[in-house]
């Protein structure tokens, strides 16, 4: 929903036209020119300046932290019948003197609520003006306190993960749509910019109203190229193999995704100097299973560069979260990749984009709905993604995209078995009017488990879908660049 509205309030607006990443960018507010003159506002008033860091706070994000947890602490106490949150000085003093454990809470908690509960802590200190670096300390430093002093069973390793680091690869990129959301207004933002701009953010929302003109400084993009997609549309899963429990798969579906590749490559102008400087962020609602998918990496470390005329991309280490639910098991990883993201132009009117990436992570995987079976085990995940997209001008595409997530035994709560989980997706979309297209699309998702006491196990589920699709730019992403020689489809 969040994302949703960030595409339909963001698309609005001319910005995301076919202007967006030609010559004629978007008109976004100068947040280079000096602050307010003293006859404006108090000289004693502290502003945020992202540019000199004058105005950030490093006490107000961490006094935040400490209250959204106790908050936190006392709704799950007063109402969750869990003795899980009654802690106290004796279960604080007594988790501090013991060792981290690997936990199995429910997979949708560890691998999704600790995430995003991750992106909060992340986002209070974002928005306060802290870069990604500082920000990330806070959000590992606020996941510790939550796991020694928020709950009473011993702190947890895989939740520290999932929290202290797979919440910045998640909080980063709301921040970044969050901002762009409001960067992209003329002149002062609407309430209900404002509003979207807190439903993808909480954090930077409650920062922006709690303190008023000391965090209304919008963060400065720098004029990324992006590009962005709604779809809406229903599914239908056409093979499934290896159910575990007959009746257990909705085979029709209702799905939302929302889509937004941002700092793509080819504008000759912007550089990769910050983390996040280019990321990617698709995350899928569905009917069957409520969360389908979520994938959201990023480029923390890394530069820019170009191969003759018609070639550019970066490369560098990149952070990624991803959460994968195709109703029959279910697989999640936070991960550091090497690899690159590249537009190659192979002729005036065909652009080719493409991402390679290989890496390892800390994941979890499962089977759903299993009889006699563990729901779900942790391990070290070395895993790969392939992704490309051959662009026909302003007419159609086509997108290929594969991923596989192999989790071991290594680093695991037990020395057995592994799951090797593969997904596949293919696609063809269609503009028909204006920004208006429709999409076909195949996923195929596969489980391949074994284990010493269990036995292998092989699922697969396919599923084709039908789409309806609002796309950012008639350009259906294609970045254009005007360097002499360059094409100029």
């Amino acid at each position: 929903m969040a994302g949703a509205i960030v595409l339909m309030l963001i698309a609005s607006r001319a910005g995301l036209t076919e202007e967006a990443t030609s010559s004629a960018h978007l008109k976004l507010p100068d947040l280079s020119q000096p602050s307010p003159s003293p006859d404006d506002a108090p000289t004693d008033k502290p502003v945020l300046s992202w540019e000199t860091g004058a105005g950030k706070s490093y006490f107000i994000p961490a006094l935040e932290i400490v209250s959204f947890q106790f908050l936190l602490n006392q709704l799950d106490r007063h109402f969750i019948d869990d003795p899980a949150y009654e802690s106290n000085w004796s279960s604080i003093k007594h988790n501090l003197d013991h060792k981290w454990v690997v936990d199995n809470d429910p997979f949708s908690i560890n691998q999704f609520g600790h995430p995003y509960q991750g992106s909060i802590y992340y986002g209070l200190a974002r928005s306060a003006g802290l870069n990604y670096w500082e920000s990330l300390a806070y959000t590992f430093a606020g996941s510790a306190v939550w796991e020694i002093a928020g709950e009473t069973t011993p702190p947890s390793k895989n939740d520290q993960i999932a929290t202290g680091i797979g919440g910045t690869f998640l909080g980063e990129p709301l921040f970044r749509m969050s901002s762009l959301l409001l960067e992209s207004a003329d002149g002062t933002p609407s309430v209900w910019r404002e509003i979207g701009a807190a439903l993808v953010s909480p954090s930077t929302g409650f920062n922006r109203l709690a303190f008023g003109d000391r965090f209304d400084t919008v963060f400065p993009s720098r004029h990324p190229a992006y590009y962005s997609e709604l779809q809406i549309g229903g599914s239908y899963s056409s093979h499934v193999t290896d159910q575990s429990v007959p009746g257990s798969i909705q085979h029709g579906a209702a799905n939302v995704t929302f889509a937004m590749e941002y700092g793509q490559p080819g504008k000759a102008d912007y550089a990769y100097t910050r983390p996040f400087d280019y990321f990617d962020f698709e995350f899928t609602a569905a009917t069957a299973n409520f969360f389908e998918s979520i994938f959201s990496r990023g480029l923390l470390v890394g530069t820019d560069y170009a191969l003759g005329s018609s070639y550019r991309g970066v490369w560098g280490l990149y952070g990624s979260y991803d959460y994968v639910s195709p109703q029959t098991f279910r697989v999640s990883s936070t991960a550091l990749s090497l690899g690159t993201t590249a537009q190659w132009w192979l002729s005036r009117k065909i652009a080719l984009q493409g991402t390679a990436l290989g890496g390892v992570g800390y994941g979890a995987a499962g089977t759903i709905h299993g009889q006699g079976e563990r729901d779900y085990h942790y391990g070290l995940t070395p895993q790969a993604l392939i992704a490309l997209k051959t662009i026909f001008g302003e007419r159609a595409e086509l997108a290929l995209v594969g991923r596989e997530y192999y989790v071991s035994r290594v680093a695991s709560t037990e020395s057995r078995g592994f799951e090797n989980i593969l997904r596949g997706e293919a696609s063809a979309t269609v503009r028909i009017w204006r920004r208006h297209a429709l999409t076909v699309k195949y996923v195929v998702s596969n489980r391949q488990a074994s284990y010493p006491d269990l036995g292998d196990r092989n699922q697969t589920l396919g599923t084709v879908w039908l789409l309806y699709t609002l796309l950012g730019s008639t350009r259906l992403g294609a970045v254009e660049w005007r360097d002499e020689g360059a094409p100029n489809p």
